[in-house]
């Protein structure tokens, strides 16, 4: 990216204030000044708004945090005492408005959201190459959609801001909109993106028109669940999953070959890979700090790491013996001490742990694989036909669960092929396939499966202090600014 200079200003006055309905932002690059008119500010606008999303221990998606939000699924769980009462909270259905992992992601998706907006309403007047200025609008338009997707998954109604990149007092009283809301524009932002943006990624930890279809796949997958059940979405789903499958080439995207290849260790990184339909990058120009969700926090104080999140034992034992299981998990200290006999009596996320015991790692944060549009054209393509399995839908799992046992993904395989498949079937594949990624969760939510899972838990694991919700409470910084807002 351009001009460091203009970017460490943009930055600067984008983190300067707390919360996003009491931040000033006429700071930022704005069009009565002429920044926006040129491409170099347009490019700063842009790294100003994929920051927020990955400031470490500010804002965004990547410390622990984001696992502690997610862990009321079956396949995280946290330390029962320590320091570690905030993952408690979730993992057990008492959340407070005052956890203090609530804010991150929901401040850093509205600070990006706040970027979006400012590009997105002074694009038109940039100069410059038609093609990067359009490129640089559709990620705004593709992040702004992004950040809502999580947004509505995790607080349901939630403020629809579109027009929040001059400050206005009138923005301290607005109200929630309902879901259906949301999910609309996301929808409309996500095809936007796509009419602007290359297809491929120009650059590593940037978004595309090929991500952009994978995020619209999987919205209307969400759609088709609760709490919307629009199940005449299932078809759309899969329509959208099938053609980016079909021309994943075009978009730079496949299934590597190797399910160990996708994880980082001291002799492999393939950050970057082809399976990475959307990956936040760190340590550069375009991504100024530390990706602290790999690395110390998923690591066991056995041996000097934060113990913040590993697997409950249900998950684990009904997880196959497999090539994907062993890459997946560690069972074993250095020293030779089996996982039973850990600290915490459970088994750790070893793809999560990169190289070194260290926060502060430069290893990709995946957010998206494709290995998970797979799995979205499957489910779908099974429930919008009434649970009839065409070939491709089998073939695209099939494929998924060859590599997980160490075959060619390629060569049909009958001693683990898969000859018809249940959503629940589907959905257990795609649990083991991701398990401690961002991803368990959101489809124990939209299935509503949550209860079910709860009552599989080892008598050992955390178990419930709360009733179960799907929703969390907004986090106590807005309410008080603003008692409008509504929560879930």
């Amino acid at each position: 990216m351009k001009n460091v200079s203009i970017i460490l200003i943009i930055l600067l006055s984008l983190f300067s204030c707390s919360d996003f309905l009491e931040e000033d932002l006429s700071a930022q690059l704005t069009p009565e000044g002429g920044s926006l008119t040129t491409l170099a500010g347009l490019n700063a606008a842009l790294v100003g708004t994929y920051a927020p999303m990955t400031r470490t221990w500010i804002t965004g998606y990547s410390t622990p945090g984001t696992h502690a939000i997610l862990m009321g699924s079956d396949d995280l769980t946290t330390h029962k005492a320590s320091n570690k009462a905030p993952f408690r909270e979730f993992d057990q259905y008492k959340v407070s408005d005052q956890n203090g992992r609530l804010p991150f992601v929901w401040s850093g998706a509205y600070k990006s959201i706040q970027g979006s907006n400012n590009i997105i309403a002074n694009y038109k007047d940039t100069q410059g190459d038609e093609a990067e200025v359009n490129q640089i609008a559709g990620e705004a338009f593709f992040l702004r959609a992004y950040n809502y997707f999580w947004i509505v998954r995790l607080w349901g109604s939630a403020p629809l801001v579109l027009e929040s990149q001059v400050y206005d007092e009138s923005s301290l009283s607005i109200s929630s909109s309902n879901e259906q809301a949301i999910y609309d524009q996301i929808l409309e932002d996500l095809d936007m993106g796509i009419s602007l943006m290359a297809d491929r990624k120009l650059e590593a930890g940037r978004a595309s028109a090929g991500a952009a279809l994978a995020i619209k796949a999987e919205v209307y997958l969400n759609m088709a669940g609760w709490p919307l059940n629009q199940t005449d979405k299932y078809a759309m789903a899969a329509t959208v999953a099938k053609d980016l499958i079909d021309n994943e080439a075009q978009y730079g995207f496949g299934l590597m070959d190797n399910f160990i290849d996708l994880w980082p260790s001291a002799t492999i990184n393939n950050d970057g890979n082809k399976e990475e339909v959307l990956s936040f990058t760190f340590g550069g120009a375009f991504r100024l700090d530390f990706n602290a969700d790999r690395g110390s926090g998923a690591r066991p104080g056995d041996e000097g790491g934060w113990d913040d999140y590993f697997c409950e034992l249900t998950f684990y034992n009904e997880f196959p013996a497999q090539v994907r299981k062993d890459v997946t998990f560690q069972t074993e200290l250095a020293n030779g001490t089996p996982f039973p006999n850990f600290g915490t009596g459970r088994p750790y996320y070893k793809k999560m742990q990169g190289p070194e015991n260290t926060w502060q790692t430069l290893l990709n944060l995946t957010l998206e694989r494709m290995a998970e549009v797979y799995f979205i054209y499957a489910e779908a393509q099974v429930m919008a036909t009434g649970n009839t399995m065409d070939p491709d839908a089998l073939e695209a799992v099939n494929k998924i669960v060859r590599r997980a046992y160490g075959l060619p993904l390629n060569t049909p395989d009958v001693s683990v092929d898969y000859t018809s498949l249940t959503q629940d079937e589907i959905i257990a594949e795609k649990g083991w396939e991701f398990a401690g990624e961002y991803c368990r969760w959101f489809d124990l939510v939209r299935l509503q499966k949550v209860q079910e899972m709860v009552d599989k838990k080892d008598p050992s694991d955390l178990q419930p202090l709360g009733s179960i919700t799907y929703y969390f409470p907004l986090p106590v910084s807005e309410t008080q600014v603003n008692p409008n807002l509504g929560g879930g």
